[in-house]
């Protein structure tokens, strides 16, 4: 049996208090996980490892929230992230399913997310897309989904603008070529590739004219 003999908030962190077992540090806790626990109270060894395994996980969730901070991320990706801090496989499927329930973890509003940004900043085709998000760890489920929605004609169209400036000057002949590689490179597929060049080709010649 173990005391409990104090019980501190802690400075850097007022949502966590220190927990002293018989006059020594044992562990950090939520405050909300404090609420049963005070001063003067005995806890077994197993309540013991139970509460140092949920202040395991709290504190892994804390670094899957600062993961989180910058962008939205794959379930997967958390995983990694997780597993290169040396958590064991019981903490991390803790933390994967808190940030579940409070939807901070959701693949299809991540894959949405992702082909969103890239239809916005660097348009890529649905080949692509499908690439990057299966290295993502995303399901072909949900990919497929999400994928259903891409504009791919008009996203080969703002990646073709985009490129056109860094053309300009070269024969036809070349600027086809390049224009056909660089959006090949992007992902999309020849019929797209050839619908909008000649889009473009015909813009050309109509602004000639």
């Amino acid at each position: 049996m173990y005391t409990i003999t104090a019980m501190n908030t802690q400075k850097r962190n007022k949502n966590r208090v220190n927990v002293f077992l018989d006059g020594r540090f044992a562990f950090g806790l939520s405050i909300g996980q404090t609420r049963d626990l005070s001063v003067g109270q005995t806890i077994t060894k197993p309540e013991v490892s139970l509460l140092r395994s949920v202040d395991e996980v709290e504190n892994a969730r804390d670094k899957a929230l600062r993961f989180l901070a910058h962008r939205p991320r794959s379930e997967s990706e958390v995983r990694t992230r997780m597993a290169r801090h040396g958590l064991g496989r019981e903490v991390v499927q803790g933390v994967i399913e808190s940030l579940g329930k409070d939807n901070l973890i959701d693949d299809e509003a991540f894959a949405a997310f992702w082909v969103e940004n890239r239809s916005a900043f660097r348009p890529r085709g649905r080949r692509a897309l499908r690439v990057e998000l299966r290295q993502k760890g995303v399901g072909d489920e949900v990919i497929e989904t999400v994928l259903g929605s891409v504009d791919e004609l008009g996203d080969a169209r703002k990646a073709a603008v985009h490129k056109m400036s860094r053309l300009q000057g070269l024969p036809v002949l070349e600027w086809r070529q390049k224009m056909r590689e660089f959006l090949s490179r992007r992902g999309f597929d020849y019929e797209i590739i050839s619908e909008v060049i000649e889009e473009m080709m015909q813009a050309n010649n109509d602004h000639k004219d």
